[in-house]
């Protein structure tokens, strides 16, 4: 097994769960906050129940978020995922779920993040062990990033802001 599948050169990319309630303009209001501080949301998930919406928000500054959160008395939970680069769009999908099944390992939800500008398709995966499951991705090939620098300064299988 290769050496850096085994060492993470950063750490773990934080997701938010956030409890919307389920009306018009919600996600626009959470989003609105984070913009006022100068924070990008990189990638989301919407998941509509009832009464309420399930937001899963990766955002480009998680410490500062945590804070806005907390200062404005926002529930929210948050989890590690990871995020892997398809370099090739698509057709990569199934090579890293395949990789993750030949490992036996479950993928409780993905989703798509925002398009990057010459890095290909990223998409954010739960699984139940993330340091094994990144170890599976990249000894099959598939980068899997790490939380971040800044967004401006996003390099291949480094880092994710």
């Amino acid at each position: 097994m290769k050496e850096e599948a085994i060492k993470a050169p950063g750490s773990t990319i934080k997701q938010y769960s956030i409890m919307l309630q389920n009306r018009v303009g919600a996600l626009t209001a959470l989003l609105g906050l984070l913009d006022m501080h100068g924070i990008f949301c990189l990638g989301f998930s919407m998941q509509d129940c009832h009464e309420a919406t399930i937001a899963r928000l990766i955002v480009s500054d998680p410490e500062r978020t945590s804070e806005i959160f907390l200062e404005k008395g926002i529930c929210y939970t948050e989890s590690g995922v990871l995020v892997a680069v398809l370099r090739h769009g698509p057709a990569d999908l199934k090579k890293c779920l395949d990789a993750l099944y030949a490992a036996e390992m479950n993928v409780n939800f993905l989703y798509p993040l925002l398009p990057c500008v010459g890095r290909g398709s990223l998409v954010a995966l739960h699984v139940e062990d993330l340091n094994f499951g990144r170890t599976v991705l990249n000894s099959s090939g598939i980068k899997v990033l790490f939380q971040p620098v800044s967004y401006t300064h996003l390099r291949a299988h480094e880092t994710l802001a």
